[in-house]
């Protein structure tokens, strides 16, 4: 079964079961300091997951394109993405976990027509915070999981969450397919790489305090994910997720491209296949991110960069990033038709991206001949300067053994891999400084920063051009980001305007009222919609009194009052024809 075919093929399950179809939400999560993607189907619907009512009822299911880049470093083996998809079906406080495990085996048994003895499942084992998982392993036993294909595991393996340092958490059940050829183990090992994970359904029943606290939660909830790549691949019979249909055009071009067979160089085609699909996404997302050197724009960068200097290890020197983009653009375009829309912008920010990225390899290459040449005038065998090339000049560690072996040169590879660690161990924690908080931050202050955005854009759009539309936001609890269409600065008179409108607004106490109507009656009445986004057909507008009417998932505050004095911090450029506006409320 291929990938598009599996995709309708759950959906339609789901929905016999009673949930509602949502469209897959931005690859740039909303509002989420916590993160720099999308890297689950749950993240659009935190707020849910939190307490409010969806406009579409408690069961929900999607397909949610998804990104982590946690596994960058897995991505040349058969199974690990960095784009993948993710099919995804949710209880908001409706059933739980016996229901959700028996929807899941329905599917894969009787739908997919997998065989029961091909598969094991995991559950958690319990510790001082929370029981062992007896409701799952009866629910499994019951439908004819043997014993012996059921593993109890630790938090690090079967628990979700929370996000951040407190909110909904709770244990999982992973479910796991016997991917190779050799006749099935009777017991299952999850240590055995064989076994690859398909499914993994959480179960959010716990609540855990700022001060480490778990109790149980009022609303319980279902968060389930199946991924795409991985089941559409067993269900055609490969064990490599590269050779389905979603990739081996790519890999097919790479051959070509490089004269070199699939077979021999395994690894870098299924970096350059990987990277290629999932830059090609992020640049084709309507939030509308490019290459640059902070947050999800740093990521793009290192994705474009790395497929350069496989493709260099190919052999492959000359500009053909923009053949494999396009490629991904002919795979994907049908299902998701931003690609499409957006086709010259992403093309033309991975050659621009190519041409900086070549000067930087003729600079680097410069300095390794300077570096080199002051070892050969000493007499010095071992080259040390391998991690500065990598940091510095994007130089894999492969290129600087090459280069420096046509000098007589050995690389301390030792040394190269212990600054690599040293250097991933800096970038992690950094990472986890600055998006430290948690999808369950709906703090007082970040849901004034989300009811202050609807009173900026409104006022955008009054103050400067009525065609002003949202591009993009984000919210910590610091300040609040705002994108938006305008081609050029402003000027420092529009935005003390600008100032003075938001808090104009909020001096005037409006009520914010929240309404749940059809997509088409919401567009219709004059609401708001983030340009490109995609909606249910069932959405939730935001009004603020007579002043801005907005679809949005909340939360917000019941009267505007309650924001405090608006201060614009920054204005500047964030992509061609797209301004930020950084501000506080104080």
């Amino acid at each position: 079964m291929k990938a598009i075919d599996l995709k309708e093929v759950y959906l339609k399950f789901f929905e016999s079961k009673g949930h509602k179809r949502i469209p897959s939400s931005s690859l740039i999560p909303e509002n989420d300091p916590t993160v720099l993607f999308t890297t689950a189907g749950m993240h659009p619907l935190v707020p849910f997951l939190m307490g409010e009512k969806h406009p579409l009822g408690t069961r929900l299911t999607s397909v949610q394109k998804c990104l982590r880049t946690g596994d960058i470093d897995e991505v040349g083996d058969e199974v690990h993405h960095t784009f993948f998809e993710m099919l995804g079906n949710w209880s908001l406080g409706d059933y739980f976990k016996k229901e959700s495990i028996e929807f899941s085996f329905e599917f894969l048994t009787k739908v997919l027509k997998i065989d029961i003895s091909r598969l094991a499942v995991t559950c958690f084992e319990g510790d001082e915070d929370a029981q062992k998982d007896m409701e799952a392993f009866n629910a499994w036993k019951s439908l004819g999981i043997s014993e012996d294909r059921i593993a109890f595991l630790p938090k690090k393996d079967n628990w979700w969450g929370p996000a951040g340092d407190s909110g909904p958490c709770g244990p999982d059940t992973e479910i796991f397919y016997w991917a190779s050829s050799l006749d099935v183990p009777k017991v299952y090992d999850p240590k055995d790489k064989r076994w690859v994970e398909i499914w993994n359904n959480v179960f959010m029943q716990y609540n855990k305090s700022k001060d480490g606290v778990f109790t149980l939660l009022q609303q319980k909830n279902v968060d389930t994910g199946l991924g795409v790549e991985r089941v559409s691949a067993l269900l055609q019979g490969f064990s490599d997720n590269y050779l389905t249909e979603r990739f081996k055009p790519i890999i097919d071009l790479v051959c070509d491209l490089s004269n070199k067979k699939y077979e021999d160089y395994k690894k870098e085609m299924r970096i350059v296949a990987d990277h290629i699909r999932s830059s090609v996404f992020v640049l084709g997302d309507p939030r509308g991110i490019s290459p640059s050197n902070v947050d999800q724009g740093y990521i793009l960068r290192r994705f474009i960069r790395r497929v350069i200097r496989v493709l260099y290890l190919l052999d492959v020197k000359d500009s053909v990033l923009s053949l494999l983009a396009s490629k991904v653009i002919d795979i994907y375009g049908v299902e998701y038709p931003e690609l499409n829309e957006r086709k010259e912008f992403i093309l033309n920010e991975i050659k621009l991206e190519e041409e900086k990225f070549s000067k930087t390899l003729v600079v680097g290459t410069r300095e390794f001949e300077r570096i080199a040449e002051n070892m050969i005038k000493f007499n010095q065998k071992v080259f040390t300067k391998a991690f500065l090339l990598f940091s510095t000049y994007g130089f894999p560690l492969e290129m600087t053994k090459e280069m420096a072996m046509e000098k007589g040169l050995e690389v301390d590879v030792d040394k190269f891999n212990k600054e690599m660690e040293k250097h991933q161990e800096l970038s992690r924690v950094g990472a986890e400084k600055k998006f430290k908080g948690g999808l369950s931050d709906s703090s007082e202050i970040t849901t004034k920063y989300h009811s202050a955005t609807h009173i900026l854009g409104e006022a955008l759009r009054r103050v400067l051009d009525k065609n002003i539309v949202q591009k993009g936001s984000n919210i910590t609890p610091e300040r609040l980001r705002f994108d938006f269409n305008f081609n050029r600065k402003l000027t420092d008179e529009e935005k003390k305007a600008i100032e003075d409108e938001v808090n104009r607004v909020i001096s005037l106490g409006l009520e914010v009222d929240k309404k749940e109507m059809k997509l088409d009656e919401a567009l219709n009445s004059g609401a708001q919609a983030e340009f490109g986004n995609r909606y249910p057909e069932v959405v939730s507008v935001y009004s603020m009194g007579d002043y801005s009417k907005e679809i949005c998932m909340g939360p917000h505050v019941d009267n505007v009052s309650k924001l405090g004095h608006f201060r614009i911090l920054k204005e500047e450029s964030s992509a061609s024809g797209i301004r930020r506006i950084k501000a506080i409320l104080e």
